[in-house]
């Protein structure tokens, strides 16, 4: 099978930090690739070697069939890159910023206005293209951002945790946004701190800690793999919560957690509820609710990698280097621009 994006055995380090440590993974054409795992993991390291920001130290990368290292040319020509950081400048226009992009990419000035054109009316933004960038919310600063990766019609997009900080509103945008350029075939490789992002957008799945994949699959694949339903109790009384979490980790094991005032565990077995509740009503514990649940890609998370993903106990991932910005490529260009 043809693959958009594939790595065998990847290996990175910096000094004394393994970054890499053997990773394989691959992507089908026109489809979105989620890559997770806890800050640090690894996911910027691998974006920024199928970039050809980074060379690897071992093992063997490809982009539409181009190998990074002996052709970074070829994949350069194929690939957009959008980073945790919209690089838009910020006193140039939506329209100038895109234009800009194109007239570094090659085209002419006529080809490269036109195609600023059609990105700013695709990405809600032909109102504001006159605007200077600075004067842009958020949300619509990450829409410009993602419309100059696409200048040069990229085959294949890297989005490096590309809804970082954004509203909930915003990010619903640029989620339909990726759909439609999957339904137009593009290939997306997707990392996020979001797991309902990947969840909702990802087709296939794989999680990395600490350089390592330690997990792959189709999101209903991974749920089944942590549990395929969640136990979820609330206690009437809160000064209950820790008698019924005893009983709980009793009939199901040490998975079992508080939560705020929930407790919840997964499920592997369907003998597990009505144990439970016998339980429950021996200790004369009050419930105020108790229900099955599908696990969702945060428990999985939490599951294979012992914590939750998030900003919260970030780890420096390669060696201190910063994220990957937003870079643009597009045919004919040999090198960043």
């Amino acid at each position: 099978m043809t693959y958009a994006i594939r790595a065998e055995a990847l290996v990175k380090r910096f000094k004394e930090t393994q970054a890499l440590a053997g990773v394989d993974l691959a992507a089908r054409p026109g489809t979105v690739l989620g890559l997770l795992g806890p800050n640090g993991a690894g996911k910027t390291t691998a974006v920024r070697i199928f970039a050809t920001l980074l060379r690897p130290d071992a093992g063997r990368a490809e982009v539409a069939g181009h190998d990074v290292v002996r052709e970074p040319g070829r994949v350069r020509a194929v690939v957009g890159l959008t980073g945790q950081y919209a690089a838009v400048d910020e006193q140039l226009t939506g329209s100038e910023n895109l234009l800009l992009i194109g007239r570094l990419l090659g085209m002419t000035r006529s080809d490269a206005r036109a195609r600023a054109r059609e990105l700013l009316e695709r990405f809600h933004l032909a109102d504001a293209g006159a605007r200077a960038a600075k004067t842009y919310s958020g949300g619509m600063r990450r829409r410009l951002d993602l419309a100059a990766s696409l200048v040069g019609r990229p085959r294949v997009l890297f989005l490096d945790e590309p809804t970082t900080g954004l509203d909930p509103h915003s990010r619903g945008e640029l989620w339909d946004m990726l759909r439609g350029l999957v339904a137009d075939g593009v290939t997306a490789l997707l990392t996020t701190q979001y797991l309902n992002e990947a969840d909702r957008l990802a087709d296939d799945i794989v999680v990395i800690d600490r350089g390592k994949v330690i997990a792959e699959g189709t999101p209903d694949q991974l749920k089944s793999q942590a549990g395929g339903q969640v136990l979820q109790l609330r206690p009437v009384h809160r000064a209950d919560l820790a008698t019924a979490h005893a009983l709980i980790t009793e009939a199901a094991g040490p998975k079992a957690r508080i939560e705020g005032d929930e407790i919840t565990a997964p499920v592997n077995d369907p003998a597990l509820m009505p144990s439970v509740v016998r339980r429950l009503d021996q200790a004369s514990i009050a419930v105020g609710e108790l229900s099955l649940r599908r696990s969702s890609l945060d428990e999985v998370f939490l599951a294979l990698t012992g914590h939750r993903t998030g900003p919260d106990g970030e780890r420096p991932e390669g060696g201190g280097h910063r994220a990957a910005g937003a870079c643009r490529w597009g045919p004919g260009s040999g090198r960043p621009s």
